[in-house]
């Protein structure tokens, strides 16, 4: 936090299992050997909720947005979430985002899936948070779309699938950046970085499994963002809310698929 603090940032974004990511063979009741219902009660609560507000200090003194992952307890026998919460830069948590397309595991042994995307603003710019494998869900990026967003903040602690290319895709598709943070043990083969709205990357961590900090500009004007942002996406909400109708055709040639030319 103070790195990205030193170099300007307003928001910084970690990976998913920042504070806490239990493997599912140390939780499972079968374990460790096999995978079973999670034990929620080995869980150290308190120490979590000691975590979190050991990152909520220096997010107010240093004025700076911060979006870590952790477990969100929910009331017994319910099991708890695989969450995002977002604390503002006067330190307090003012959102969370809770995972909502789980994995297998996930679903049948580990957490209580969430029910809806979460949006906050930061800066007069709009983020959305995404978590976990959701990267493979093309509908939920389209979501945020819809939902105006000028970011997506996607953490993982890792999934399969190539999910740098992923993440580029669905940038260039909406016209919005996305910020990837993946654990750095996993940056030879996608280390963490920020897409711009045309689908190319503005600045990422290095491929060394090293901890580091990439720092960016949202910037409408910037040459990475104007076209996607300005012509792009304008032209696809106009094109998706119907522009073709007026222009469609009644034509036995237009009706007809076999004739040719």
């Amino acid at each position: 936090m103070g790195e990205a603090s030193a170099q300007g940032a307003r928001i910084v974004h970690f990976p998913e299992g920042a504070i806490c990511f239990p493997d599912k063979f140390v939780m499972s009741v079968d374990g460790p050997d096999a995978v079973g219902p999670a034990d929620w009660d080995r869980c150290q609560w308190p120490v979590l909720q000691a975590e979190l507000a050991a990152i909520a200090e220096p997010a107010r003194e240093l004025r700076l947005w911060t979006v870590v992952a952790s477990v969100h307890r929910l009331t017994g026998p319910n099991r708890p979430h695989n969450s995002l919460y977002v604390i503002s830069d006067r330190g307090e948590v003012v959102t969370r985002y809770d995972e909502r397309l789980l994995s297998r595991t996930k679903v049948s042994y580990m957490y209580s899936p969430g029910v809806s995307p979460v949006t906050f603003e930061a800066d007069g710019v709009r983020f959305g948070c995404l978590l976990g494998m959701e990267i493979h869900y093309p509908e939920l990026f389209a979501e945020y779309e819809e939902l105006d967003v000028d970011c997506v903040l996607f953490s993982t602690s890792g999934t399969p699938g190539n999910i740098a290319a992923q993440a580029q895709g669905h940038a260039a598709v909406n016209s919005y950046w996305v910020s990837l943070s993946v654990p750095a043990q996993h940056s030879a083969v996608a280390p963490s970085g920020i897409v711009a709205p045309n689908g190319h990357w503005l600045a990422r961590c290095p491929s060394d499994d090293s901890p580091s900090v990439a720092v960016v500009n949202l910037d409408d004007s910037s040459e990475a963002a104007a076209d996607a942002v300005t012509y792009g996406r304008p032209w696809r909400r106009e094109a998706r809310a119907g522009v073709y109708t007026e222009h469609q055709v009644t034509d036995p040639r237009s009706e007809d698929r076999t004739a040719a030319f």
